[in-house]
């Protein structure tokens, strides 16, 4: 049987990755994105804004048209904003995250229930950064955990569709570069990690994080559908727990202990 899978924000990044891998496994991969992802073979890809709201059920009817069934679908388009204190993350700024990080998942999500498409699995691509709470993720962070109970509320209206929220790690793309490069380590502390795993060439490739994304795909459908995971705590365990005392050895220090 054919499979099919359709990926958000596949223009680069972990979106692009995840189209490669799917296309190397024989998967029709539909995808969209603001750019196109100029990929080739068995890909069916669309030009579309997903925070033009208005437009987006037309074209997502335009791009799917052809399609009964969805093995997989990773809501994956989202944006990073500015490392900053969240008292100086102006509402403009919050609205433009949720816009993209969470309003427009939830008009893709409604707009799938309304087409009578059968969908296996949906992942929406989270971060660790809804659950730890870093200094300066502000927007980030705040959209990430509404994308998470986001997945956990639409879990009850897709009761034949497995759905979880996924933090895939670090991944090499133009947001690491931001952190690495632009954003003020000594100001936010978190960021000295995601230096030293540069460093130290632990950055997953779109690629490889895609392939570890797959890797996960029938140990996430043990979890209760709706679910947050951090892949790392079910992939790479020593990652995770490195991960964890890096941010309490962070939060001490910021305290004085």
């Amino acid at each position: 049987m054919q499979k099919n899978a359709f990926i958000t924000g596949n223009s680069t990044g972990l979106g692009k990755g995840l189209s490669e891998v799917l296309l190397s496994r024989g998967y029709s991969v539909y995808g969209c994105s603001r750019r196109g992802c100029g990929l080739q073979g068995s890909i069916k890809d669309g030009v579309i804004d997903l925070t033009d709201f208005d437009s987006v059920p037309s074209a997502l009817e335009q791009l799917l048209q052809d399609v009964s069934a969805l093995q997989l679908v990773v809501l994956n388009a989202g944006m990073l904003g500015r490392l900053q204190d969240i008292r100086e993350a102006s509402l403009d700024e919050l609205k433009q995250l949720m816009d993209i990080n969470v309003w427009a998942n939830k008009v893709v999500l409604d707009w799938l229930l309304a087409s009578g498409i059968r969908v296996e699995q949906i992942l929406l691509i989270s971060s660790g950064a809804a659950v730890l709470g870093n200094k300066g993720w502000a927007g980030y962070a705040l959209s990430k955990a509404a994308l998470n109970m986001l997945a956990k509320l639409y879990a009850h209206e897709f009761p034949e569709t497995h759905i979880s929220a996924v933090a895939p790690g670090l991944i090499d793309s133009t947001m690491i570069d931001y952190l690495c490069h632009d954003a003020d380590s000594e100001k936010f502390p978190a960021l000295k990690r995601i230096h030293k795993a540069r460093e130290e060439n632990k950055i997953l490739s779109p690629v490889a994080a895609a392939e570890r994304i797959l890797e996960a795909l029938s140990r996430l459908k043990d979890l209760e559908s709706g679910s947050f995971i951090d892949l790392r705590q079910i992939l790479a365990p020593e990652e995770y727990h490195e991960l964890m005392r890096a941010r309490t050895a962070v939060e001490n220090n910021s305290s004085g202990h």
